[in-house]
């Protein structure tokens, strides 16, 4: 039976995130006191993905405010979840109840947590999964892979990202790009070997460009006026080899196509950001592959994140089955079964990125990653471009021993909190 002393208070505010936009923060104190999470927020979001509710009202952070969603937690959530009694080891039990609530209020209530936001819903879940490790006396990630029923903690490779583009920084990239250490490199207290050729490349960038060109984007990589994704591809290649690295960092590239698809012509344009792009420089899927297969001739790449548009599903599985390297689906599967099942189907990836915030709930979460893993594919955990000091997705990573964690540059605090976090982790698990 419950401990009906377990869930006390439930309490939610607006914080703000690493861009300084609003966001959701919730408290929930138990017997063992006070336990605390936070939202992250994208910019390159997937049509597909879970609700991130706003207030919409121009004249209070452009429309960007979360009171709606802290209301949501305050007077409808929080004070159901509390009359229902559960225990905080009861996740499942939890998440369902919340998305059941989101689905049968009132009129607007769908599926993809449109009424009460999945950033209201996700904060609760978050911050119970927290209390439950510790009710049971456990660590976080400990806890995690219980509710997984994984029995292998796996400490993840790092996708350092180098130069950003698209949503996340203001020159022409339409990409972005990463160095990532080779699995031999796990060791966080070895992680000096990411960190060198970041500051290989701050060097060699600075000496090219000029010290006013080493601002950094939202997710803390460079954010150079380069012209073209090849013009990077040499600068992260040539600062890797002079690092004394060749060999031990591979590249990866989130495309994030979706951004730059064109869907009325069926064409990419790389140019986007460019008012007055060239329509006739514009791609076709078949070219736009042509050019992939172009850079993994020339380059060290080993992972290519959302190569095309989240619905194009015919160029998805073209390039699955044409390359022999990781596809990555984000905007395409969206931490969503439904979207994973038929990539799977389709053979359109080999690889789910998983975000939390895209689904709403850790049980939900969970389920994608071992749907991904079924199928046979790998799966990395991201964070959001949008974060917080919250070091969740830290234990999640080693909790799922998914063994890949994208989160970010070693330059900015949001970022760096997980790498910190995996490093007190490795001391308690040892490196795998």
């Amino acid at each position: 039976m419950a401990n009906k002393k377990c869930m006390k208070h439930i309490f939610a505010r607006m914080i703000f995130d690493s861009r300084g936009n609003p966001t959701v923060e919730v408290d929930l104190i138990t017997d063992l006191g006070l336990f605390r999470a936070a939202v992250p927020s994208g910019a390159s979001t997937g049509i597909h993905e879970a609700l991130e509710l706003r207030d919409g009202i121009p004249t209070e952070y452009h429309g960007k405010g979360v009171s709606k969603a802290i209301s949501n937690i305050n007077d409808i959530i929080g004070p159901e979840l509390l009359k229902k009694e559960f225990d905080v080891t009861q996740q499942r039990e939890v998440d369902e109840f919340m998305i059941e609530l989101d689905v049968t209020l009132p009129s607007s209530g769908t599926p993809n947590m449109s009424r009460f936001g999945a950033n209201a819903i996700l904060g609760i879940s978050l911050v119970v999964c927290k209390a439950g490790a510790a009710k049971r006396g456990l660590p976080l990630y400990k806890h995690i892979a219980d509710l997984a029923g994984n029995s292998t903690l796996i400490l993840p490779v790092p996708a350092f990202n180098v130069i950003n583009g698209g949503s996340h920084a203001g020159n022409k990239l339409a990409m972005q790009f990463y160095f990532n250490l080779k699995a031999g490199s796990r060791s966080y207290i070895q992680l000096s070997v990411g960190w060198t050729t970041n500051e290989s490349f701050l060097s060699m960038f600075s000496c090219r460009f000029g010290l006013d060109a080493t601002a950094v984007g939202d997710e803390g990589g460079f954010a150079p006026n380069i012209p073209t994704a090849k013009d990077a591809l040499v600068l992260l290649r040539d600062a890797i080899a002079k690092a004394g690295y060749t060999g031990r960092i591979d590249i990866g590239i989130d495309v994030a196509a979706s951004e730059f698809y064109k869907g009325k012509e069926g064409l990419y344009n790389l140019d986007f950001k460019n008012p007055k792009s060239d329509k006739k420089n514009w791609m076709k899927p078949e070219k736009l592959l042509d050019l992939y297969k172009t850079y993994l001739k020339e380059f060290p790449i080993v992972s290519i994140e959302d190569p095309f548009d989240q619905d194009d599903w015919k160029a998805w599985t073209a390039m699955t089955a044409s390359v022999d390297i990781q596809i990555v689906g984000d905007d395409l599967t969206v931490t969503n079964p439904v979207r994973i099942q038929k990539a799977a189907d389709e053979k359109a990836c080999n690889c789910l990125l998983l975000k939390v915030n895209q689904i709403g709930t850790i049980t939900q979460a969970i389920e994608a990653h071992k749907l991904a893993k079924e199928n046979g594919w790998g799966t990395m955990v991201s964070h959001r471009s949008g974060e917080t000091e919250d070091t969740f997705i830290a234990d999640l990573v080693v909790g799922l021993g998914t063994g890949q964690i994208k989160t970010g540059a070693p330059c900015r605090s949001e970022r760096c909190a997980k790498y910190n976090q995996i490093m007190r982790i490795e001391e308690e698990v040892g490196v795998q």
